[in-house]
């Protein structure tokens, strides 16, 4: 159930937060699995730019940066009796990282065959027909079974038409890595597609998958 989290802390500050300040981390946790808001408070205030800061970093975007933020903290009110941290600024940076790649993930469910269907050409004959779109379910099947961060390169590249060094930038990893994970999804959808590339079709073929 999503909360006003923010205002349910202004009123029920307990602690003086320029004496919690003062406090380390795992002082600031155990107050928080007590259900101290002024503990959740002075959390929030010590790393909220810093998470933007990774959000921002990652997305461009100054409003849904805020919500990753957000999203970020709220979790962590919500779940504060049961998580296990060791420490507190790695487990942040880390939750935001992963609140930044489910964007990701869901902005390319959006558009992830948007582009990637293009129409047999015409006066294909039927049977070619039923070959092309069994090659495009293959592909689709394939592409949804890649690993998280293989399967996001690929519909980057092959939807959005974005060069490796675009790719790399947007996901904070080096070129060298968007290569290789380019090498190992074409090579899994062509092992899975291979024995429909019949000669009718080769276009389609070469346009799904080809480097």
């Amino acid at each position: 159930m999503e909360i006003n989290f923010f205002s349910y802390l202004s009123n029920r500050l307990s602690f003086n937060l320029e004496n919690l300040s003062q406090y380390g981390s795992k002082e600031l946790l155990a107050l928080l699995k007590q259900d101290s808001s002024s503990a959740f408070t002075q959390i929030y205030l010590r790393y909220w730019k810093q998470l933007f800061a990774i959000a921002y970093n990652r997305l461009k975007e100054i409003e849904t940066a805020e919500d990753i933020v957000h999203d970020v903290f709220t979790a962590l009110w919500d779940n504060r009796h049961i998580i296990q941290i060791d420490t507190l600024e790695s487990y942040l940076a880390t939750a935001t990282k992963y609140m930044v790649l489910g964007r990701f993930r869901k902005l390319e469910r959006e558009k992830r065959y948007n582009n990637l269907y293009v129409a047999p050409e015409p006066g294909i004959s039927p049977e070619s027909s039923l070959h092309y779109k069994r090659i495009l379910e293959i592909v689709k099947r394939q592409v949804d079974s890649l690993p998280e961060r293989c399967r996001l390169i690929f519909i980057y590249s092959r939807n959005e038409g974005m060069s490796a060094k675009q790719i790399a930038q947007k996901l904070n990893i080096s070129p060298k890595t968007v290569e290789n994970q380019l090498t190992k999804a074409i090579k899994s959808i062509k092992a899975a597609a291979r024995s429909f590339t019949i000669s009718t079709i080769p276009a389609i073929f070469t346009i799904l998958i080809t480097a």
